[in-house]
């Protein structure tokens, strides 16, 4: 085949044209170093507190820690040896080791870990705070899971190995709760338990300084919670005994929203867990952002403020659209941990360019293993993160979406000013 000479030199300037380009670098500088400036408010985190010496290690960072489930598929990212780790350790410690850190520190060192990680506030899911772990650095954000299952949950945590430790440890924080109230067990009516347990209980929190309850409901059972007529709910608790799950659901359904009722009247927000759960026997469906649509558009609900946890990964798209639901709000911990920066930079996009009012900045940091503890995994989630919001927003400049200045104002937004704006911190 013969190459004309016209078309001949049509190539050659176009591959000399093609090897002169400037290749635009993935972050704009100038909004990449605006961004770092920004000292951010982590929506959702579990921090450990100091132990003394010859005390227990703490477990109050989590109702129910996952380090006891079988063996699973872990995500690269959160593998044994992952460099990002031994980034974080030398950021975070430089020559010295942790455990120099701690001792030099002490009660401080929480604190100095969010300092060096460019957080000012951290939200704690925690079952309890402690002086180390304590405002106005920490937030408490409080567990109310185990005030859905008043009644005996053995039918429930015979499903799976999960379950069954996770119900257990249920069944000890109820306890506690009753314990709190004066009792020994869930009162004789259903009024009672309300009256005397669950909202004696969200205030006591709340004067504790929690500004929000956490649910980790998706471990237990799916986020469906539906409309239930409160004679239907008595009726379920005054049997007592052991329940399968479709005979038990409705009275749990009937607290759930009781309980988001009442932290809406005591201005606390309602966290729920929606992602792709740890372990092997996690209902991923039961996760899904969109069985929360009826919560959402209940009437009664509309003075409590719902944060989905985690965006809803895999099911990113379908949780947009709830976003115009006046009281929807989400965060993107754990993503920012699981997805590379350029995976979730359209995610955050997409957030963005619809209801940037509702996106928050999260690390969702925890001790997942001896290297990547809770402060390596805020450190990584809080540089990852941003590095996923400065992508995202660069891709909005050039194309012409927004200015830098407006730019700069979302990464604000998410990083802080939403949070601010939530909590009235």
């Amino acid at each position: 085949m013969k190459i004309k000479s016209y078309q001949f030199c049509a190539v050659a300037m176009l591959l000399l044209a093609s090897c002169g380009a400037r290749v635009e670098p993935a972050i704009d500088p100038g909004l990449d170093a605006g961004i770092r400036t920004i000292r951010a408010i982590d929506n959702h985190a579990h921090p450990v507190r100091i132990t003394a010496a010859g005390e227990q290690p703490d477990r109050g960072f989590d109702a129910l820690p996952v380090d006891h489930m079988e063996p699973q598929s872990d995500p690269v990212s959160l593998r044994p040896g992952v460099p990002v780790a031994a980034d974080a350790a030398r950021a975070l410690y430089g020559n010295t080791s942790k455990a120099d850190a701690i001792k030099a520190r002490g009660e401080q060192y929480p604190a100095w870990v969010l300092d060096r990680s460019n957080i000012d506030i951290m939200l704690a899911n925690r079952v309890d705070m402690g002086t180390s772990v304590a405002p106005p650095r920490f937030r408490w954000v409080s567990y109310a899971d185990a005030l859905l299952f008043p009644l005996d949950t053995a039918k429930l945590a015979s499903r799976n190995p999960d379950r069954h430790a996770f119900f257990a440890l249920e069944d000890l924080l109820l306890k506690r709760y009753l314990g709190d109230a004066g009792l020994a067990e869930p009162p004789a009516t259903l009024e009672e338990f309300l009256s005397r347990v669950v909202t004696p209980t969200l205030e006591k929190q709340k004067q504790g300084g929690a500004v929000a309850v956490k649910f980790e409901a998706a471990y237990l059972r799916t986020l469906a919670f539906d409309q239930v007529d409160r004679a239907v709910a008595e009726q379920i608790y005054t049997r007592k005994g052991q329940l399968p799950q479709d005979e038990y659901k409705p009275l749990q359904d009937y607290l759930f929203r009781y309980i988001a009722a009442e932290c809406g009247r005591l201005g606390m927000a309602v966290h729920l867990h929606t992602m792709a759960g740890a372990g092997g026997y996690f209902d991923v469906q039961g996760a899904n952002p969109l069985l929360l649509e009826s919560v959402l558009n209940d009437p009664a609900l509309r003075k409590t403020n719902i944060v989905m946890i985690h965006g809803g990964w895999p099911f990113t798209r379908e949780i947009t659209a709830l976003l115009t639901k006046p009281n929807a709000y989400l965060d993107f911990s754990g993503q920012s941990l699981t997805s590379t920066p350029a995976s979730l930079a359209p995610t955050l996009r997409e957030w963005l360019e619809f209801v940037p009012e509702k996106v928050l900045f999260a690390t969702d940091a925890y001790p997942y293993s001896a290297e990547l503890g809770w402060e390596e995994s805020a450190w990584v989630a809080s540089r990852l993160g941003r590095e996923a919001l400065a992508r995202a927003l660069t891709g909005m400049m050039r194309d012409g979406e927004i200015t830098r200045q407006r730019a700069l104002e979302l990464a604000n937004m998410v990083l802080r000013d939403n949070a601010k704006k939530l909590y009235g911190i």
